[in-house]
């Protein structure tokens, strides 16, 4: 009943997420991803949601199509101009509009995160910001400025860095509220050992990869914490280590019973976040 509300009425919410249903298989944040926009939807809020276009995806049976006004740019990866290309498709009866970042080097490929043998692919680290950089760039396209962002999936983690950091000076994301959803989908290796020098090419420095400069899960989530500005615990089993560093940067949070109700959630969003 609380989403009827209309608590969200005219506010933004950008989703931005590793995986989404109908478009992947239903693994938790691909569920929530969809469940959650509907309820923004009908709390009076406007959504827009942005993952991967990974090469499994059917382009034809989810009748997605090219956006050519907000495709062919370059995107700067490590020194190498990277082109972007953006696909859109919408849910039907549910006015969401899915927005797909899409690279012919670091999407086009079977698997998502993962090659068909079940190892992770070692290029993770620079799809990550060729994602975080290309929603970043196409929403400034479409002069979409939303009043939240919310994030799923550790595939999202740099999105917070990458906004407070590198696009810090973006007028169109002053207000914006970062929200990110953890999940229990962590993996068990490092990213690539380069990464340090790949951020350092974007300029960022300081968020404690001198000596490590390889990414762990634990490192991921971290960076994610720090520089969102509300945590919602998605699923049970995060790690304590992790729930206490949201405690002692004192970010706003919901457990991960609370957020079992998609109404904790649209109503976590009109909290004073500092």
């Amino acid at each position: 009943m609380r989403a009827k509300s209309k608590v969200l009425k005219n506010k933004r919410v950008l989703i931005i997420s590793s995986d989404v249903v109908p478009y992947m298989p239903q693994s938790s944040s691909a569920i929530k991803s969809f469940e959650l926009g509907k309820s923004i939807n009908l709390a009076g809020g406007q959504t827009r949601i942005f993952i991967p276009r990974y090469g499994s995806i059917n382009e034809r049976r989810h009748q997605l199509h090219e956006v050519i006004r907000l495709s062919g740019m370059n995107l700067v990866i490590n020194n190498y101009d990277m082109p972007l290309y953006i696909k859109v498709a919408s849910i039907p009866k549910l006015r969401m509009q899915v927005y797909f970042i899409d690279s012919d080097d670091y999407f086009n490929r079977k698997g998502y995160l993962k090659d068909l043998s079940g190892k992770y692919y070692t290029d993770n680290d620079e799809r990550m910001i060729f994602f975080a950089k290309g929603v970043i760039e196409t929403v400034k396209k479409l002069n979409w400025a939303p009043h939240y962002i919310h994030l799923h999936g550790w595939f999202t983690s740099l999105l917070p860095l990458y906004l407070k950091t590198y696009y810090k000076n973006e007028l169109l994301f002053t207000n914006s509220k970062i929200i990110t959803s953890l999940y229990r989908d962590a993996f068990s290796e490092k990213l690539d050992s380069e990464f340090n020098k790949k951020l350092e090419f974007d300029g960022i420095t300081g968020i404690g990869l001198e000596d490590s400069p390889s990414l762990t899960i634990r490192k991921l989530l971290e960076i994610a914490v720090t520089y969102s500005d509300g945590i919602v615990l998605a699923e049970e089993g995060i790690e304590k280590k992790i729930i206490e560093l949201i405690k002692t940067q004192k970010k706003p949070f919901l457990t991960s019973q609370e957020s079992l109700q998609d109404s904790n959630v649209v109503d976590f969003f009109n909290r004073e976040f500092s």
